[in-house]
């Protein structure tokens, strides 16, 4: 009879061990299939303001002036004006460069931002691509924009792919 007991006891306690590891494996596959929710509701959200701003009649009025702009030869406007400050340009330069920024960082999905800002990023950037270059040159800051000329690289390294698999 006592054998029997123990026998049960260490089943009992077995069982148990069992259950309570069972459950700390659902709680954590729970807990991470969470975490990966959110994850992706944060990012959509955060797309989804920055489409927002994008499509303000404000920013497109002047997304639209910064592509519109002719431009023909940098001797259209003086240096020190050009490099001096574009508040227009300036603007869209930087909302971009924040999409750089976050894709970067990991913080954004690069597929919602090349469906959402493809043909934007590439027109501006196309663009703005020598203005910025002649500013970098004349301010000594290689720096500027960077993140926007990342974005830019990625979605035409995306797009170059996209067009070998298809192929």
């Amino acid at each position: 009879m006592k054998v029997s007991r123990v026998v049960d006891l260490v089943l009992l306690q077995t069982a148990s061990i069992a259950v309570a590891s069972a459950g700390v494996l659902l709680a954590t596959v729970y807990y991470t299939v969470q975490i990966r929710n959110q994850t992706r509701m944060r990012q959509t959200d955060l797309l989804l303001r920055l489409y927002s701003q994008f499509n303000s009649l404000q920013f497109q009025e002047m997304w639209h002036r910064v592509l519109n702009r002719e431009i023909k030869d940098y001797d259209d406007r003086s240096i020190e004006d050009f490099v001096g400050g574009d508040a227009e340009a300036t603007a869209v330069g930087m909302f971009f460069e924040g999409i750089g920024i976050l894709l970067k960082r990991g913080l954004i999905d690069i597929d919602l931002v090349d469906d959402m800002f493809t043909t934007p990023i590439k027109w501006t950037w196309e663009k703005m691509r020598d203005q910025t270059v002649i500013i970098r040159k004349v301010r000594n800051q290689p720096e500027i924009l960077e993140w926007f000329e990342y974005l830019y690289n990625k979605m035409q390294e995306r797009e170059r792919k996209s067009r070998i698999t298809r192929e």
